[in-house]
């Protein structure tokens, strides 16, 4: 365990088993070990529960534990979580971890380029309470303007990683995603349809929510 303040409040909760499933199979799989941060996703389920988000559409799914904790926000036997991912393999994985924990019946998994899945979830009408953003970093800027446009009134959005582990923070970094992130963290703090707000821990975390 590390010695950050991050780690010191980690440890004041007792393990998650889905953390520690979750965390195991993406092992076993090679897949990249960057599923949300166990104290984030605390935070995403108390907000879930906290505004009463009926509806919740993750854009990046991963091994399914942010949606895991996004589930646990949504009323006994109440809602849906809508997950957005690119790559097969791990909406396969994701759908198994959520069935796993009980919430295969209110979830669906759309996979393809999140754009492509975005756009259509607007044809189609589809609104939504709660977002959480936590896909490629060169896409943040189109997908919260998707959010807001189908935001539900006073609708919650999240996205992670917005310290890019210190390269938003570092002028010489001008990188694409870098850039990209730079201009979505611009957004949430200025942008006259968004009460916004940063946290810095962990690899940084936005909120805001549609006014």
């Amino acid at each position: 365990m590390g010695t950050g303040p991050e780690a010191y409040f980690d440890s004041l909760f007792e393990t998650d088993p889905a953390w520690e499933r979750i965390s195991a199979a993406i092992r076993e799989r090679d897949m990249p070990d960057i599923s949300v941060e166990r104290g984030y996703g605390r935070l995403l389920t108390m907000l879930v529960a906290a505004t009463g988000a009926r509806a919740v559409l993750e854009i990046g799914a991963l091994a399914g534990y942010s949606g895991i904790c996004l589930s646990r926000g949504l009323p006994p036997g109440e809602g849906m979580l809508t997950s957005l991912e690119l790559k097969a393999e791990y909406a396969e994985l994701a759908s198994a971890q959520l069935r796993e924990e009980g919430f295969g019946d209110r979830s669906e998994m759309i996979v393809g380029p999140a754009a492509d899945s975005l756009a259509r979830l607007e044809r189609e009408g589809r609104r939504f309470d709660f977002f959480f953003i936590d896909a490629d970093k060169e896409g943040y800027p189109l997908y919260l303007e998707y959010a807001i446009r189908l935001a539900n009134p006073r609708a919650v959005i999240a996205a992670d990683n917005t310290l890019l582990r210190g390269r938003t923070l570092n002028a010489e970094k001008m990188g694409p995603a870098v850039q990209a992130v730079r201009d979505f963290n611009r957004t949430i703090a200025r942008d006259p349809r968004l009460t916004g707000a940063h946290l810095p821990a962990y690899d940084g975390l936005a909120l805001a929510m549609i006014k």
